[in-house]
Order: structure tokens, then sequence, then C-alpha cells
């Protein structure tokens, strides 16, 4: 079930684990929707929801994606483990750990972890 949580001052869009996936840039728009719909500021999308090619990043699906998160200035955090895909491509690795650093596209391994970032993180 979807969920608007508050974290501090955080409105934080919580996807449900099940429901359409984003596999393609064209289905960013409906989890930008249902966040301004709920007036969030973070959309966090569990990792079951990616479509299958997300991660590949010889696709550029997750490049465009991010791009519109960015260009409508909503916050995006992927939710869960990516730790076999991490291993098995170091490019993925990579644009991780350069993502990570910035504050607007997250890749976190649990909630716990993204409600820790944002008490610690200005909002972008």
């Amino acid at each position: 079930m979807t969920q608007l949580l508050e974290i501090g001052t955080v409105r934080v869009l919580k996807c449900a684990d099940d429901g359409p996936l984003l596999a393609r840039p064209g289905d960013a728009n409906d989890f930008l929707g249902d966040a301004w719909a709920h007036e969030a500021t973070v959309v966090a999308i569990p990792v079951q929801r990616l479509g299958p090619d997300f991660l590949d990043l010889s696709t550029r699906i997750a490049g465009e994606v991010f791009q519109k998160f960015v260009n409508y200035r909503m916050q995006l955090a992927i939710v869960g483990d990516i730790g076999a895909r991490l291993e098995a491509s170091k490019a993925l690795a990579d644009f991780v750990r350069e993502t990570n650093k910035g504050n607007s596209i997250w890749f976190v391994p649990d909630f716990e972890a993204l409600s820790a970032r944002l008490v610690n993180t200005p909002v972008a």
C-alpha cells in the first residue's frame, strides 16, 4: 500500500511493493503525478517496482527517468538491495556511488536508511 509519511519536515510518498513497474521513461509521469497529488517532496520506489532493464545503463532508462525527476525538482529514492547488480556491473556501481553523493536521487538498502538520510540531509 502506498503511504504518505512525514520524516522531519519532509513528505515522502512511500510506494507500495507491488503495482505498475517503472519500466520506461514515460512511466515516471505516474509516480510524479501521484507525488504531486499527495504534495510529497520525495518519492520512495521499491526496487521490485523497477522494470527488468531499468538498472541496465545501456538502455538509458534510469538516466532518462532520473532526469525527469530532477527537472521537476522531485527527489527520488530507489529502495532495496541491488548488491548482486552492483557486483555484476562496475558501471552501475560507479553510477550509484556518484548518484548517492547528490541530494536528488539516492539508492538506499531499506526505508530506514532513507529515513536516516533525510533526517541528516537538507531537501533539494
